[in-house]
């Protein structure tokens, strides 16, 4: 393996590496915030494997299990946010209700108004 080749397969695996540990602390914006890094090292390993495929074998061995654990984790990722976002969807109406504007139904209880439309928005 070319010395630019191994060392663009030990920087994809090391931000790999890296992310795939943020992710599994559920750690969301440190892994976002390496997406531009894992591009680059995409990137310059494309580039050095395209130059010497065949020497490139030994590096994708490793490469593979790292993407694969990498796909696992970002669609973990995605269902943890998918059900936070549900949790916060169905808090909402309860969250943004107005007490002033509450009425009283039968036997004196305070009836339940639908609640008028809202957005949410939230950056990490």
């Amino acid at each position: 393996m070319t010395d630019r080749l191994a060392a663009a397969a030990a920087q994809l695996g090391e931000v790999l590496a890296a992310e795939n540990a943020a992710l599994t602390a559920l750690d969301f914006p440190r892994a976002g915030a390496m997406l531009a890094a894992k591009l680059r090292a995409a990137d310059a390993f494309v580039t050095a494997y395209a130059a010497a495929p065949a020497l490139g074998a030994i590096a994708l061995h490793r490469l593979r299990a790292l993407v694969a654990e990498n796909q696992r984790l970002l669609e973990t990722a995605i269902k943890v946010q998918g059900r936070v976002i549900g949790v916060i969807a169905r808090a909402l109406p309860r969250a943004v209700r107005d007490p002033a504007a509450m009425r009283y139904g039968a036997h004196g209880r305070a009836a339940v108004m639908r609640p008028s439309a809202f957005a949410i928005s939230s950056r990490a």
